[in-house]
């Protein structure tokens, strides 16, 4: 945490270089801002700073009107409809759809379908199932480079549901089976 006196001159500056670094609570209205308030500025026996909107929030404080807290940089609302894009890839990397659709996911995300749908068209090009399976096809392809396990573990591992959707996948993909590739590149050829 940066000390009273950084945050008390940042303050009275509205230096916009510490604006999202910390927030500051005026413990008379119970209010927390952003260094780059535009009101009138509080006493400095009536103000407490706080490391994040959450830890203010925590406390009792609500969020300024004027300065919008939830707005300052590296929050979501900052980073926009990214930042949320940016979370259902993890998720997906981390194999949120491939036991479960994309309601689900959008559930998980707070948002609807139709809007996930729609984020995805804008930031990534693809559905978020399109994402999913060129992932998970991604993945198959790394194992089947760098390992010898058998083509089923390989498509399971990778979060396909059967070794038939796999093989059809890849071959739709690649032009060839996994097994042929994994010839081709000379790896095993375990089945």
């Amino acid at each position: 945490m940066l000390a009273f006196e950084t945050c008390e001159a940042a303050r009275l500056s509205r230096d916009p270089s510490f604006d999202g670094v910390f927030f500051v609570g005026v413990t008379t209205s119970r209010i927390y801002c952003r260094t780059i308030c535009p009101v009138r500025q509080p006493l400095s026996k009536n103000v407490t700073y706080f490391q994040t909107a959450s830890a203010a929030e925590a406390q009792g404080y609500r969020p300024c009107l004027r300065c919008r807290p939830e707005a300052a940089p590296d929050s979501a609302a900052w980073k926009g409809t990214q930042a949320t894009v940016s979370r259902a890839l993890q998720l997906i990397a981390q194999g949120a759809l491939d036991e479960a659709g994309v309601k689900h996911l959008a559930d998980r995300l707070g948002i609807g379908e139709r809007h996930l749908s729609r984020l995805f068209a804008r930031h990534v090009g693809a559905s978020p199932m399109q994402t999913a399976r060129t992932m998970r096809l991604q993945r198959a392809k790394r194992l089947l480079d760098a390992c010898d396990l058998k083509i089923s573990e390989i498509a399971f591992q990778s979060g396909f549901g059967s070794v038939r959707q796999f093989n059809a996948s890849f071959s739709e993909k690649y032009r060839c089976s996994p097994s042929q590739y994994r010839r081709k590149r000379g790896g095993l050829s375990r089945r």
